[in-house]
């Protein structure tokens, strides 16, 4: 009863379609056998007649979310598969990010095909690691599939894990926790959770890394001690965990939901633009959210079930392919198709921390020193926990002095940037061995700096050209934009040697990631004269 109730609420509070029946069939713990025996824990929300299905497969478990989201979908018509990945909740075998999720997926598809009730349409809809194993098996489930949801995810999850080819530390070790404490007693998770998750913030700050899952969980996982040694491009590790190769070949409906401060966002979009390129026509919904957030979770529902339910039952109008609502953030506003059109506008850094639209003349570069053993903090911006996530005020971190700001006029006119962000930095270093990380902010009237998008790039030696001068000219993406800069308001810029623990700190030394136990300082310079232009550049919006 409580269940229906609940739904209630939400399909009128989200708008979602009329339900076609409130009495929904809930089997549990049904086992669904894979190829190598193993059993895999399955929950069935059925509305009573024969249809199509969604699958749900999930590391998290089957309640709450999962299972409210299930609820909805059998109330319109629509059978729900909910099953929890192998190793987790039930299901039997250990947990190995990524690697089973295909044949695991593909077992399921073909028991859900001996179900007499299966109508032979398939729906797929994830969040997070929940969306990577449905792109897991998205290009060898035709003719079945219909309609997937993405949401917050990619199909190549590496390119989150080494942002900018450093470790996404708080990202990865964060998720290590939340995976291991999973089956922890609910008390003493919640006195953890309200304690400040000490032990995860010990795992932060330790060396090496080979151990911080020991000091942030209590054991060693295995999977964090691979993602550690498995850190260089083209490790043969990934060939079998980057499902973006197929991405093209999924010619079913997709949804899209991604989030300005998530951290998937450079990823997913990129897969959008391999649908897009392919010639199909994927729909997104991008919105001010961060990862877990209220606000993603209601437009996960809201946008989710509608899509899923109006191409599986073709219960009132399906939406149409291509689909697109992008929010801004700043001032606000929508936008219906992406890719933008956008003019890339270049902001100098400037003497005496200026930035403004015309390069410097001769100068002498900004200096600052970085010290692993002291790393510059990372606060607010995509990262994996909602509540430690997205703008902030950026004082504590633009008072340090191994940061650098640089700051232009008040806006005459409101500035609309939407599109890809990138800076190239020059950069010359008393160790090869150093990231570069950049932050875009908006200044407020009142003086505060809250932050709108950012990125780090890990330098070694032979990675980027050096002048004749030792001078390394650094490109760094940044996480795309989609953002209203107000009139009157001034853009900063902040260039510093790293955002820890977002990214794990250089140790300044090029041992292994997972094994550095020795720090080195680098004593660092920022040029910005006639001929090292280190800039900013925007994506300012081209109206039509």
């Amino acid at each position: 009863m409580l269940e229906s109730v609940v739904t209630a609420v939400l399909g009128t509070g989200l708008g979602l379609p009329r339900p076609v029946r409130r009495a929904v069939g809930v089997r549990r713990d049904l086992s669904v056998r894979a190829r190598d025996g193993v059993i895999l824990r399955t929950d069935h929300y059925s509305p009573g007649h024969d249809g199509p299905a969604v699958l749900i497969r999930s590391p998290y478990g089957r309640g709450t979310v999962v299972a409210l989201l299930g609820r909805l979908l059998a109330e319109r018509g629509v059978h729900a598969v909910v099953q929890s990945c192998r190793g987790t909740f039930g299901s039997g075998g250990r947990f190995e990010p990524l690697i089973h999720e295909r044949d695991d997926g593909l077992d399921t598809l073909a028991w859900l095909r001996r179900q007499p009730w299966y109508a032979g349409r398939l729906g797929l809809i994830g969040v997070s690691y929940q969306g990577a194993a449905h792109w897991a098996i998205a290009a060898d489930a035709a003719p079945d599939l219909a309609a997937v949801v993405a949401v917050v995810t990619t199909a190549a999850m590496r390119d989150l894990t080494y942002a900018g080819e450093a470790f996404s530390l708080d990202t990865v070790l964060t998720w290590t926790e939340l995976l291991e404490a999973q089956t922890d007693p609910a008390l003493a998770r919640l006195v953890e959770l309200r304690r400040g998750q000490p032990r995860l913030a010990a795992g932060f700050a330790h060396l090496p890394l080979s151990e911080a899952d020991r000091v942030a969980t209590g054991g060693t996982v295995p999977f964090f001690q691979q993602w550690l040694a498995e850190h260089t491009a083209g490790a043969e590790y990934w060939r079998d965990r980057v499902f973006g190769e197929r991405l093209a070949e999924v010619s079913a409906p997709v949804m899209m939901v991604a989030g300005w401060h998530d951290i998937f966002l450079p990823a997913q979009l990129d897969d959008f633009a391999v649908l897009h390129g392919a010639g199909h026509r994927p729909s997104l919904t991008v919105g001010p959210w961060t990862h877990g957030s209220l606000g993603l979770f209601a437009a996960t529902v809201r946008v989710g079930v509608s899509f899923l339910t109006g191409h599986l039952t073709g219960a009132g109008t399906p939406p149409p392919g291509g689909t697109v609502d992008v929010t801004l953030t700043g001032r606000g506003g929508h936008r219906d198709s992406w890719p933008p059109s956008y003019r890339a506008t270049a902001w100098y850094l400037r003497p005496d921390r200026e930035l403004g639209a015309a390069p410097a003349g001769e100068s002498a570069p900004d200096t600052f020193t970085y010290d692993p053993a002291d790393p510059t903090p990372s606060i607010g911006g995509p990262v994996l926990m909602a509540h430690r996530s997205g703008p902030v005020d950026n004082a504590p971190l633009e008072a340090r002095p191994d940061v650098l700001t640089y700051t232009g006029a008040p806006l005459e006119h409101d500035l609309t940037a939407i599109g890809p962000v990138h800076a190239e930095i020059w950069d010359r270093s008393s160790n090869p061995y150093r990231d570069v990380f950049v932050r875009v902010c908006e200044v407020d009237r009142a003086g505060v700096s809250r932050n709108v998008c950012d990125g780090l790039v890990r330098v070694e030696p032979g990675r980027f050209d050096e002048d004749a001068d030792g001078v390394t000219r650094v490109t760094v993406p940044l996480w795309p934009i989609g953002h209203v800069f107000r009139a009157g308001h001034r853009l900063r810029v902040q260039v510093s040697g790293g955002a820890h623990p977002r990214w794990s700190r250089n140790p300044g030394t090029g041992e292994p990631l997972g094994a550095a136990v020795a720090l080195r300082s680098a004593e660092r310079e920022i040029f910005h004269d006639g001929v090292r232009r280190s800039a900013l550049y925007l994506p300012v919006e081209i109206k039509s």
